[in-house]
């Protein structure tokens, strides 16, 4: 399950970016593919022994920031969450089936879907986080060319403006 997970999230990347994920096994020239690799074998093992917010937030926290930052739509970014679903439905069809497991598949899929909606909260402070940085770049940048052009000159205090007046108006009295 774990192996073909892995592999529906890389296919959700162009070719060449998926072939190069798949093959780089090297956790220096691959370092997207390997904390995938890890992060996804730790939230499987966290859903399989009881869901513990705590470590699963750390394991989804590290994916979804790699997502947030590449050229995804936010749906596309979170859809390696729904993929384990379509994983889990298709590997173990036949033992469900026979076996009368859909009561634990529901479950198990609603575990799922926590999962989902904490990676949006994730996804979110990841977005704003970036338009922040991205503002505050924005205005740094506009402040320094006003700066070069001499457009920008220091205004004085209010409050030392005010004192002066206030002062001199005293005075004349």
């Amino acid at each position: 399950i774990l192996q073909k997970w892995f592999d529906a999230i890389i296919e959700s990347y162009p070719a060449d970016a998926s072939n190069f994920l798949k093959e780089q096994k090297n956790q220096f020239t691959n370092p997207v593919g390997t904390t995938i690799s890890k992060g996804i074998e730790n939230i499987l093992d966290e859903l399989l022994s009881g869901l513990k917010s705590e470590n699963i937030s750390k394991f989804l926290d590290e994916i979804v920031r790699i997502r947030a930052v590449q050229d995804f739509t936010p749906a596309s970014a979170l859809s390696f969450i729904f993929l384990l679903k379509k994983v889990i439905r298709e590997d173990m069809e036949k033992d469900i089936q026979e076996k009368q497991l859909y009561g634990e598949l529901l479950a198990f899929e609603s575990k799922i879907d926590d999962l989902a909606c904490a990676a949006f909260d994730i996804y979110m402070k990841c977005r704003e986080k970036i338009y922040e940085i991205k503002a505050n770049e924005v205005k740094s940048m506009t402040f320094r060319l006003l700066q070069r052009a001499n457009l920008i000159c220091e205004i004085p205090d209010q409050e030392t403006d005010l004192k002066a007046n206030n002062n001199s108006n005293i005075k004349e009295r």
